[in-house]
């Protein structure tokens, strides 16, 4: 997945479709799952202005690899439009994917899923939650994994995600509660994206025309370097402030050799 986070935003800018044929993991450590890609930041990146499918040829896995997935990207052929996602609202339902491939039994799966929804209920009562339980064919995946991604909607609009992958001498259940805590922990700060997406927004807020916003609830170092990056190649300043209880960290773009750029992200304390 890292190299469809390195050419996306190339090819968003292509004069005609693009097509990438990625071969590797499609789950795993140190990178965004597929699943979280599509479930999360798919959805949240469309308002700039771009769109891409995907289709899943085979899952690979660690140490393995194997896996397979087509990209489509589509141009768009002007320039991105600005985006704002400042209210994080309440929840309103939660989906997930809880997933074991090659010799893991499905009951993995059910474990992983079982103590997911058990820990998130706990935080967020009278609230749908559906995790699907899968077993990969063997023909659509290479070697042995296991994994859940989750995904909160909110009332405005917000996706806000969660993901583990299992290990071995690594309960199923321990891995259930670990997404289901990063999710948790996401909504509880009063964020609207979760830390894992919100460093992949930076360059498109910044190639968008006009000023963009986005509450986040702190940077991760890898938002701070997309950050230190952006102001590298497009002139970009950024400076701290507070807003009502809130630490705001703003960028605006002084100058740009194609458009005028700027954008804020809002950070919760």
């Amino acid at each position: 997945m890292l190299l469809f986070q390195v050419s996306f935003p190339c090819a968003v800018f292509a004069d005609k479709p693009t097509e990438f044929c990625f071969r590797g993991g499609t789950n795993a450590d140190m990178a965004p799952q597929i699943d979280e890609t599509l479930m999360v930041f798919k959805p949240i990146v469309e308002p700039f202005g771009v769109k891409f499918s995907c289709e899943i040829k085979k899952r690979g896995y660690y140490p393995k690899g194997g896996g397979e997935a087509i990209f489509k990207i589509e141009p768009c052929h002007s320039t991105l439009q600005p985006i704002e996602i400042l209210e994080p609202g309440n929840v309103v339902g939660i989906d997930g994917r809880s997933f074991v491939a090659g010799v893991l039994p499905i009951k993995v799966a059910h474990g992983m899923a079982d103590a997911a929804c058990r820990s998130l209920r706990s935080t967020f009562r009278n609230i749908n939650i559906n995790v699907e339980r899968v077993k990969e064919p063997a023909h659509l995946a290479v070697g042995n994994g296991s994994g859940i991604a989750l995904v909160a909607k909110t009332e405005t609009g917000c996706l806000i995600g969660g993901a583990a992958l299992g290990k071995r001498g690594v309960a199923a259940e321990e891995v259930g509660e670990k997404a289901a805590k990063q999710l948790v922990d996401a909504v509880m700060s009063g964020a609207c994206i979760d830390t894992f997406t919100q460093d992949q927004l930076v360059i498109f807020m910044a190639l968008a025309k006009g000023k963009s916003q986005v509450r986040i609830s702190s940077p991760t170092l890898h938002t701070k370097t997309a950050i230190f990056v952006a102001e590298l190649m497009t002139d970009t300043r950024h400076r701290r402030g507070t807003e009502k209880c809130r630490t705001s960290l703003t960028i605006n773009c002084i100058k740009h050799k194609y458009r005028e750029v700027r954008y804020k992200l809002l950070i919760t304390q």
